[in-house]
């Protein structure tokens, strides 16, 4: 049986790692085997901090909310306590968005927050 190198194809599934590659530093840019450990590295990476990314901005919300709340002097448990009871269904980047960008509106928000409270 005849030999198969498998020239062009090798080549291209080559290129293609050390495409993901560019902008790596050193061998991992260069060199197809640790490029190849490296691109799978990152893309592992990628997929989890997608994840993560979810809780850090959760995270940021929370703190923007309970500044803003802090102002009128309630906390943010209490605070998301009365949304609950008031039956308001509007998520925190809704209101870490209102918290900046409308503080009026917000401030309406927590005196009906306040009124389900009494």
């Amino acid at each position: 049986m005849s030999r198969v190198k498998g020239g062009p194809a090798t080549r291209h599934r080559r290129a293609k790692v050390l495409d993901r590659a560019k902008g790596f530093r050193g061998a991992r840019s260069r060199s197809f085997r640790i490029a190849k450990a490296a691109v799978i590295k990152a893309l592992s990476h990628a997929y989890s901090d997608r994840k993560v990314k979810k809780r850090y901005f959760r995270g940021l919300w929370q703190m923007r909310i309970s500044a803003a709340v802090k102002e009128q002097g309630l906390s943010y448990s209490r605070f998301i306590g009365a949304l609950k009871k008031a039956n308001i269904e509007l998520d925190r980047k809704i209101l870490a968005d209102l918290a900046i960008h409308d503080p009026i509106a917000f401030q309406d928000i927590i005196k009906v927050a306040q009124q389900a409270i009494k």
